[in-house]
């Protein structure tokens, strides 16, 4: 009997958001599952842990013998956490389906991507899903698309150190297939909303934020979403260094800092 891979499975908007449950049935029948989400929304939570609070992992009953729990965490925490706890280390950790896109430099800042980010760095492969319609997108018509790359990257590996970054457009158009991306240079930008307390009469602020438009290349995954296509996008995390840089500046920077030592 053939083994089923080990999955992990994760989010940013709560273990009982619709987009984690499609996730979970598109992938019921493929592999072995798990799941440790967070107890509630955390939307923009990156790559973020938690240090000053206490870690609560909680059962959530769920169906078909599948183990869940629950942590008043962001989506790294469950990673961590689930690596402690689950007897073998997953093939493969997947997170979303997120309400939203997480295109371009919105990765981040987009929890989604921090939780397979958290296991990338342990050199487990992973992948984001996210959708760019956020209103009350049917993700069961995704889940297919998701078994599909699921399948995919067990079948060819990925590099340990990698993640992809999966963006599914808005679903009120018809999907026109697949497209191995690039990540574009779009990113929300603060835009803070200043207000008045209405008792204390001290300012505060809703951060909020705008999407910063730049010119994006043919082969970006910004402009290919608005074509309607699947996007997938590598990205490496265990090599962030600019070598180019290191060549450029080397010896310039070494020869002059080091004078205080002399």
């Amino acid at each position: 009997m053939t083994r089923k891979p080990k999955i992990l499975i994760t989010n940013d908007d709560g273990i009982f958001a619709p987009g984690l449950r499609s996730l979970w049935q598109a992938l019921l029948n493929y592999a072995d599952l798990s799941i440790v989400a967070p107890a509630d929304d955390t939307s923009g939570a990156g790559a973020g842990i938690t240090l000053k609070t206490p870690l609560r992992l909680d059962a959530v009953p769920w169906e078909h013998g599948t183990r869940a729990w629950k942590v008043n965490g962001k989506p790294a925490d469950c990673v961590k956490l689930a690596l402690g706890i689950l007897s073998e280390k997953p093939d493969l950790i997947v997170s979303g389906i997120n309400r939203g896109s997480n295109s371009g430099r919105t990765i981040f800042c987009s929890g989604t991507v921090g939780g397979v980010i958290e296991g990338a760095l342990r050199k487990i492969p992973g992948i984001a899903f996210s959708c760019e319609d956020s209103d009350e997108p049917d993700f069961s018509a995704l889940q297919r698309h998701v078994l599909a790359i699921v399948q995919h990257v067990m079948e060819h590996p990925i590099p340990l150190g990698t993640l992809f970054n999966v963006n599914f457009p808005d679903l009120s158009k018809p999907l026109q297939g697949y497209k191995f991306a690039r990540q574009g240079q779009g990113f929300w930008i603060d835009s803070p909303d200043e207000r008045i307390h209405p008792t204390e009469g001290t300012p505060y602020f809703w951060l909020g934020g705008k999407w910063e438009h730049h010119e994006e290349s043919r082969d970006s995954d910004v402009s290919l979403l608005k074509e309607g296509y699947i996007t997938v996008v590598p990205i490496r995390v265990d090599e962030l260094t600019h070598h180019g840089l290191i060549e450029s500046h080397k010896e310039l920077l070494e020869q002059k800092l080091n004078r205080s030592f002399e």
